[in-house]
């Protein structure tokens, strides 16, 4: 048996040498000390407990929640000559295995951690020699991460059950907060948390407002040539629909989501590992452990659960150390659709709360105009990154535009009209468009009301989102029952107000695009808030007309949709007056259309 480290990384990984923190970790694991490590993707994190379960006496135990991933680890660790095997819901030799571990014939044994949580899994672990006890994506013990669960709260009580024998954490993925809670839950001392850094030079963030989303996919992907890449969209259709566009492209493609059967799944993720080009289009579900280096791109079409999460996804192009691409394709519909996701999600408020403070983040971050990297390390506690040069903003500096003066009236109306509005509202105010909610509160008597005639009602929420991002403007914390989620000066106001900070917006994204008005026009494109609430009336029709058994269309057509999007009606005599809705629907769907418009 190797018993020296460095020999196991030379005779079996045939590497040279350690990196970065490797064999401070794997000395400490050696000498039966715990450790919490962060180490970015494709930096070596498994070599961390592969060698120590090779060089110590008895069996590594390493928790994975990630099935696809267990199975290429212990195929990758048998062909080098390991003793490895898997115990998971797909596990065929269940019983074969249980024996060789109870026998001291493994040098690794990979659980899932619903298995490693069950009284006969503590059992067994009792019954033979355990040489660690590993457990990977560990960001999933704390509730402040982005993919918690439940059954990692109940590892701790597995590793306690063997004193003495060390206990190792890792992961790529986890802010201040979630190592705190990491370290805790899992009974690792703070002192032992060692934090690799985050920075992946190699891959190029990029960002791009969507505008049509399908041709700028297909763009982008032909761009790139014929490399491997995944695509992830935040629906199951949307991954149907992106997988199609490319497949028209000329691209070869894969989908992989729930929906489909575990024998279509295991499939296509069988052909994209073993491919040399082609896009996998999925949801998140897929990809997690994929356990393929050369990925060169990832696409996300649509704004990803958090910066953690976009973090990690990203992190699964270029583990190579090659060049890579993160592309981000986005729009103000998709921060819209979060929120309510949020708010009207069953987490607790301290979740929410922590949720949208995410939300917030990773929109800013879509939103900047200087590097994109800085803000992603600054997020997980690394001091003053300096710019990347290897993002979109860092390569070619945006074309900017000066809206300083018309923040500065923004910032006025929101706070002549009580800080308790939405965007949509203030800016009907400055536009002076007296309709029945700003003469009911008096709004058209105000001094700020028809002072921002000169720009549309786009511009004035694109601003909104802008001063949101930069802290000039924060959403109102209280999104219980009855309130308007409405927005209030935030800490950065009063220097824009004085004029000792400037405001500047990306011009591409300032200017109105016009709308096609002649034969074949394009579908109207909704602005700002009325896009989101457009695609929430979709998500409700949709489960309408499955309810119903009939088609979408004949639930309600897309123009009477856009309507009560643009309209925001909040009485059934308002809703009345929507083209396309008659009597009989107005009884039959009346009250849940108001309230879909009420909690956007």
């Amino acid at each position: 048996m190797i018993r020296e480290p460095l020999e196991a990384l030379h005779s079996i990984f045939g590497f040279e040498g350690f990196r970065g923190p490797q064999e401070q970790v794997i000395g400490d694991v050696m000498a039966a000390r715990d450790v919490a490590l962060v180490m970015p993707t494709g930096a070596g994190k498994s070599l961390c407990y592969q060698i120590p379960a090779i060089c110590r006496p008895g069996c590594g135990i390493v928790v994975s929640p990630l099935i696809a991933l267990m199975a290429d680890q212990v195929r990758a660790l048998t062909l080098a000559g390991v003793k490895a095997a898997a115990l998971n819901s797909q596990s065929e030799d269940a019983g074969e295995t249980m024996r060789a571990f109870r026998a001291g014939e493994l040098d690794l044994l990979y659980v899932a951690p619903e298995r490693a949580a069950m009284p006969g899994f503590r059992d067994l672990v009792q019954q033979a020699r355990v040489s660690l006890v590993a457990i990977d994506e560990a960001h999933c013990v704390s509730q402040w991460g982005h993919d918690f669960r439940p059954d990692y709260r109940r590892l701790k009580a597995l590793a306690d059950l063997l004193p003495g024998v060390p206990r190792l954490a890792l992961t790529a993925t986890a802010d201040a907060m979630t190592r705190a809670d990491l370290c805790e839950q899992l009974g690792i001392s703070p002192e032992r948390l060692v934090v690799a850094g985050f920075d992946r030079p190699n891959i190029q963030y990029r960002a791009e407002a969507k505008n049509r989303p399908s041709e700028q996919l297909a763009a982008f992907v032909r761009a790139q040539g014929d490399v491997p890449g995944i695509v992830y969209c935040q629906t199951r259709n949307g991954a149907e629909q992106a997988a199609a566009t490319l497949k028209a492209a000329g691209v070869k493609s894969w989908v992989y989501h729930a929906g489909l059967s575990p024998e279509e799944r295991q499939s296509g993720q069988k052909a994209f590992q073993r491919a040399e080009a082609g896009t996998m289009c999925a949801t998140v579900a897929f990809g997690m452990g994929i356990d393929k280096p050369d990925i060169r791109f990832v696409v996300h079409m649509g704004l990803p659960k958090s910066i953690e999460a976009y973090y990690q996804e990203t992190g699964r192009a270029g583990r190579d150390g090659g060049p890579s691409v993160a592309m981000l394709f986005w729009g103000p519909q998709d921060v819209t659709l979060a929120r309510q996701r949020i708010v009207d999600g069953e987490a607790d408020e301290a979740r929410k709360s922590h949720e949208l403070a995410q939300l917030k983040k990773l929109s800013g971050w879509a939103e900047t105009l200087g590097c994109r990297r800085v803000p992603l390390l600054t997020h997980f506690g690394e001091e003053d990154p300096k710019p990347c040069g290897n993002c979109d903003n860092c390569l070619e500096a945006p074309l900017t535009v000066d809206v300083t003066e018309a923040a500065r009236k923004l910032l006025s109306a929101v706070y002549r009209t009580g800080q308790m509005f939405g965007l949509q509202h203030v800016a009907k105010v400055l536009r002076g468009e007296p309709d029945d909610k700003v003469a009911r509160f008096g709004h058209d008597k105000l001094s700020v009301f028809g002072i921002g005639k000169e720009l549309v009602e786009a511009q004035w929420l694109r601003l909104g989102r802008t001063l949101e991002a930069s802290h000039g403007l924060e959403r109102d914390a209280d999104h219980g029952p009855g309130r308007m989620g409405g927005v209030k000066l935030g800490p950065e106001a009063r220097a824009i107000l004085k004029g000792e900070v400037t405001v500047a917006v990306r011009e591409s994204d300032w200017k109105p695009k016009p709308r096609s008005r002649g034969k074949g026009a394009a579908p109207v494109e909704l602005p700002g808030e009325d896009a989101g609430l457009f695609e929430l009336l979709r998500a409700w029709r949709r489960r309408q007309a499955e309810a119903e058994d009939v088609p979408a269309f004949v639930v309600l057509h897309d123009s009477a949709l856009r309507s009560i999007a643009a309209r925001r009606p909040e009485t059934r005599a308002e809703l009345r007056a929507v083209p396309g809705i008659g009597e009989a629907k107005m009884e039959r769907f009346g009250d849940a259309i108001l309230e879909v418009v009420r909690t956007a």
